[in-house]
């Protein structure tokens, strides 16, 4: 039998009666609390504990203070996932709101602390936490099925009569795991809409400092104001994209016949100016067509594109590649064997190939905060992308080599898979065809 799923909030704050008052608070919830007295008591006790499902702390703390502590937080990979609430005291202007939500915070409560609306608060956190366990634990369940299955299939294989019922179950267990990856959708759905909260509040501050303070700022000041509004209006864009795919992957549009080289042409458009500010040289060979989602395949190509203009080597100009053209495997006679093959191609810092799988999984970096910005959703979304065509993408690079990005995708609309379009090294060799 499982075990129920605890819940454990880390309670950090300097004053004995503000953690008896948040103990007493949540007395009734039979969360598991662990108490820190200091910024620095906090960091100790996440060196050896990870499964906490929020922290609360207070700002203004002796040694440490609370935006001093989420930050070196955050600095570990496995904290990541861990959301904070700061708890404080006093009514911060605009400029610190935003300085605790760039350092990571979720949201504020003010003291003196209202206890149903911090149970309030604290609980939506605690429902998407077992939600989100939920669907990871029965996605395990269904790959070890999956995994148990393989393993008959290759035991029996000379039984014919057992082969079709282990298919018949397997293909109940890919019915199930279809499930699973819709409720997989609708999370990431709600997950990114509650993003913009946050996000409408960085846009309303940086407006409002742009209109008080307008006056009083140099044009270097202007500047920067005009960059941090438009990295918000990009943010934005992005979470419009993920609830966009979100939708389409629950209930898909038709494919459309498309020229790759016009939607191509408006994904460097918008990224015109990022392309300048790099001096980036991108070259594209004419790309054919195919049919494909025209609302999904731009994002694929602006996301690699801003992957290889992030990553580019310090004092090189990025150079970028875009190529593509059709290919038939050499057995392949009928017009659905055409494969559309992408590769996206640049000489920035690479990476070593051991890492060429896991980069494509949610939230995996291979970098920190600190040396490139990023969410590390990126390339998990240029996967899904790819999967929804029926297609299949993968990465070849070194360090300080650059690397080269395939993507694989049906040239046809009734081709169900590209398996057989794999690397040659994975499967048939493919020859290619005008």
């Amino acid at each position: 039998m499982q075990k129920p799923l605890k819940i454990k909030i880390l309670l950090v704050d300097d004053k004995e009666n503000n953690l008896l008052s948040m103990e007493s608070i949540f007395e009734r919830d039979g969360y598991e609390l662990t108490r820190a007295n200091s910024g620095k008591q906090a960091l100790k006790v996440l060196l050896n504990e990870h499964d906490f499902t929020l922290i609360l702390m207070d700002v203004e703390m002796p040694d440490i203070n609370g935006f001093e502590a989420a930050t070196m937080i955050y600095q570990r990979d496995k904290l990541q996932h861990i959301p904070i609430i700061f708890i404080t005291a006093h009514s911060y202007g605009d400029e610190n709101i935003f300085k605790g939500y760039k350092a990571g915070a979720v949201d504020y409560i003010y003291k003196p602390i209202q206890s149903e609306l911090l149970r309030a608060k604290v609980s939506v956190f605690v429902d998407l936490y077992k939600k989100n366990h939920q669907l990871l634990m029965q996605e395990q369940r269904l790959k070890a099925i999956n995994k148990s299955l393989e393993i008959e299939v290759k035991d029996r294989i000379a039984s014919e009569e057992k082969v079709m019922e282990l298919n018949k179950q397997l293909l109940k267990n890919i019915e199930q795991l279809e499930s699973t990856n819709k409720e997989l959708d609708q999370f990431a759905f709600i997950a990114s809409h509650d993003l913009q909260e946050p996000l409408r509040k960085i846009r309303t501050f940086s407006n409002r400092v742009v209109t008080k303070y307008k006056d009083h700022l140099d044009d270097e000041g202007k500047m920067y104001m005009d960059k941090m509004q438009g990295a918000c209006e990009r943010m934005q864009n992005l979470i419009n994209d993920i609830l966009a795919f979100s939708k389409i992957a629950v209930s898909k549009e038709a494919l459309v016949y498309s020229d790759l080289n016009a939607l191509l042409e408006e994904v460097l458009s918008d990224m015109d100016m990022q392309i300048q500010e790099k001096n980036a040289k991108i070259t594209v060979t004419t790309l054919p067509k195919i049919h494909v989602y025209p609302s999904l395949i731009k994002p694929l190509f602006q996301n690699l594109i801003n992957n290889s203009l992030k990553y580019s080597q310090k004092g090189i100009e990025p150079v970028i590649e875009i190529s593509g053209k059709i290919e038939i495997p050499e057995d392949g006679k009928l017009q659905e064997h055409k494969y559309c093959r992408l590769q996206i191609k640049d000489n920035g810092v690479g990476f070593e190939q051991q890492y060429a799988e896991q980069i494509f999984t949610m939230f995996k970096r291979l970098h920190g905060n600190s040396e490139y910005a990023g969410t590390g959703i990126g390339l998990a979304i240029c996967k899904k992308i790819v999967e929804e065509h029926h297609g299949y993408i993968s990465a070849k690079s070194a360090v300080n080599k650059g690397a080269t990005f395939t993507i694989t995708l049906p040239a046809e609309a009734n081709v169900e898979s590209t398996q057989k379009a794999r690397e040659p090294n994975e499967g048939q060799q493919l020859s290619g065809t005008v």
